[in-house]
């Protein structure tokens, strides 16, 4: 296992992190000085600090009475909600691992979640949007309906049962407010969550898994807190900031860069168990949120509504993965003046570079964003494996105190992570300025050649944002007997505009060289039936795959 720089504590301070950096210790010291502050408004239930510090020495007496060993993984099946918050917190403070599963995970991919995080005790919900979780465990393991262990998932001793359900519990599954919950337990607890260090995993992050069976991200207790803390400074979070996002909490959007800022911070974090628009545009303006986070997609979504007006956002910041074109939409149309651009990844807890939300307009819609104090970043060479100069594209690699200690039980794939000098091979393509700024230019698995010359999809994505009919692209490389790949595109119109295909490609033809000009163009009604992760992206080897059947290039 590769580790970053864990001399941390020089930076602890300057982002207001003092003491141990665990999120037991930070969470009760949150419940201590600000009690009586709303921390979270999640589907309907608002909980205040006092409050949720409560719940959580509840459930983790509860976890204790599972016999939840410090160390252990603990699994988290369930869509975004206050208990799973309690849970995930109720975890981390008596020492254990979260591993939380992807709420659109199939038989198979639950069993190699289950199986490969090595999940002791699960915790999960009976339905969630119309999908059976009972009967999909089932699936996976039979002994659900006797006794568990099974020969499925040897590792899995428990399965527990959160919330209310109609139906009989299997006879293998357990209720949630069946565990005891005594003093005795409560003081034990307490003690365990003395004994948590800041070099403790906190959770295992499966990555989304666009190309293949996801990684296990190993992350401690330091790099998300710190992780957290350092994006809350450079969005300018306050303690009476409301701040909604919709990013799902099995992912690590939703963890360090929602939840964790929103502790850190002393900021209520407001959510939904699932991306609505009108919905999300309504809590936006109804709940007069300050900050909201997003990618590309998200933002085209709300402003491409129908529901959407600039007078119901109340926002003053947040922090987008974007591009220019959408990042200047979300200042002109939202209205929204101090967004900053951030860039990251699962495997650095995840934020890399983000800008300071005081940075000018021109360099945060630009995406050139620093990264943070003790975190390196350089460009590599994908030929000659020597680092570039300024303004030279090549791979970002990333060093320091929020880079993963490696991937879980997967020692070939994290050697081969890193450089042999130790640095986070991120497979992203990048350039740095002389400013020591970092700008993202897309996927290196995504990059496609095209007569020669490489071609970075998010370069043609932002050619068609700015056409006005345009609400959502991707592009994809796409085998060319001439050329070897030439560019695909599909288009989603805004409401109520009108364009043909034929328009968009001659549209393109006018601001991009004639090689970055896509071939095929399809407009779509949505993206969610060709493939979506679970982080609201366009799952892209679906996409080309699909690409190559629409048009007849197999």
């Amino acid at each position: 296992m590769h580790d970053a720089n864990t001399d941390y504590a020089a930076y602890a301070a300057q982002f207001g992190l003092t003491g141990a950096v665990t999120l037991p210790a930070i969470l009760a010291r949150r419940a201590a000085d600000t009690p009586d502050a709303e921390a979270l408004v999640i589907d309907n239930v608002r909980i205040d600090y006092r409050t949720l510090h409560e719940r959580v020495q509840s459930a983790a007496a509860r976890m204790l009475a599972a016999g939840v060993e410090h160390g252990e993984h603990v699994g988290i099946l369930m869509g975004n909600s206050v208990d799973w918050v309690v849970l995930f917190y109720a975890a981390a403070s008596i020492g254990a691992v979260t591993v939380p599963v992807n709420t659109r995970f199939k038989v198979d991919e639950l069993n190699y979640c289950l199986k490969q995080g090595d999940v002791r005790v699960l915790f999960y919900v009976d339905t969630f949007l119309n999908i059976d979780y009972t009967q999909l465990l089932r699936d996976v393991e039979p002994a659900f309906d006797t006794t568990l262990p099974g020969d499925a998932l040897p590792i899995l001793r428990r399965a527990i049962m959160v919330g209310d359900s109609a139906r009989t519990v299997p006879a293998g599954v357990e209720r949630f407010d069946g565990l005891a919950d005594t003093p005795e337990l409560r003081t034990e607890a307490a003690a365990r969550a003395q004994r948590v260090s800041p070099d403790d995993i906190l959770l295992i992050q499966y990555t989304s898994g666009t190309t293949s069976f996801p990684k296990g991200v190993l992350l401690r207790h330091r790099n998300m807190l710190m992780n957290a803390a350092a994006s809350a400074l450079r969005i300018g979070v306050r303690g009476d900031d409301r701040y909604f996002s919709v990013r799902p909490f099995f992912h690590v959007a939703g963890t360090t860069l929602s939840l964790l800022v929103a502790l850190v911070t002393g900021a209520c974090l407001l959510s939904v168990p699932s991306f609505d628009v009108s919905n999300v545009l309504t809590i936006l303006d109804e709940e007069r949120c300050t900050l909201t986070s997003g990618n590309d997609t998200i933002f085209l979504m709300l402003m491409g509504h129908p529901e959407f007006a600039r007078e119901r956002i109340h926002l003053r910041g947040g922090w987008a993965a974007a591009g220019p074109e959408i990042m200047q939409k979300i200042y002109d149309v939202m209205g929204v003046k101090y967004m900053v651009g951030a860039y990251g990844q699962s495997e650095a807890s995840p934020n890399v570079v983000l800008n300071d939300w005081r940075d000018p307009l021109e360099i945060r819609v630009a995406g050139w964003a620093s990264p943070h104090p003790g975190i390196e970043i350089r460009t590599v060479s994908t030929e000659s494996g020597e680092v570039q100069s300024t303004n030279t594209p090549g791979e970002i690699q990333v060093r320091g105190w929020s880079v993963m200690k490696g991937y879980y039980n997967k020692p070939e794939e994290t050697a081969n992570a890193f450089s042999e000098d130790g640095w986070l091979r991120t497979g992203d393509l990048g350039v740095i300025d002389a400013d020591g700024r970092l700008r993202m230019l897309g996927r290196l698995k995504d990059v496609f050649r095209v007569g020669g010359e490489n071609v970075a999809p998010a370069e043609v994505e932002e050619t068609l944002f700015s056409h006005p009919a345009v609400q959502l692209a991707q592009v994809v490389g796409v085998p060319d007997a001439r050329l070897g790949e030439v560019a695909a595109a599909f288009v989603v119109l805004r409401p109520g505009t009108d364009a043909t295909s034929e328009e968009l490609i001659a549209f393109c033809k006018g601001r991009c060289a004639n090689f970055k000009v896509p071939r095929y163009l399809e407009l779509v009604h949505s993206f969610d039936d060709i493939g979506m992760t679970g982080s609201s992206k366009v799952q892209k080897n679906k996409l080309r795959d699909y690409a190559i059947r629409q048009f007849g290039l197999a």
